[in-house]
């Protein structure tokens, strides 16, 4: 695991930031229902998996620990937060990542099948 490095973003439980990712899409004229395509394309949860998880309260360490990564998830390219996401070296901390760029490409009016890079 990657608790030694101890972000505190890793320990955040997924359903606490759900809300805010629904509400940045929604905000663009996406809906939730695009924002759950693109969390189980990258996490291979199907949609009663990705309810389990947020209903459990899973933290993002837990969360990304039971996913199943899509490998077009190397893919994922750009920059969130200052931060070139292929660039970042801590594996947990990049799929967070990729799931902010993500929904970063949702929210901006991205076409969903350029989104899910397949």
């Amino acid at each position: 695991m990657t608790e030694t490095t101890g972000h505190r973003i890793f320990r955040t439980s997924v359903a606490s930031v759900y809300p805010h990712y629904v509400a940045k899409v929604e905000r663009k004229g996406r809906s939730q229902e695009e924002l759950d395509t693109v969390i189980e394309w990258l996490t291979g949860y199907d949609e009663g998996e990705l309810r389990r998880q947020l209903d459990d309260d899973a933290t993002f360490e837990a969360f990304f620990a039971g996913a199943r990564m899509n490998p077009n998830a190397v893919r994922i390219t750009g920059v969130v937060c200052g931060v070139r996401v292929e660039d970042i070296e801590d594996p947990l901390m990049q799929q967070i990542r990729y799931l902010d760029k993500l929904v970063d490409e949702l929210a901006k009016g991205k076409a969903l099948e350029k989104v899910l890079r397949d």
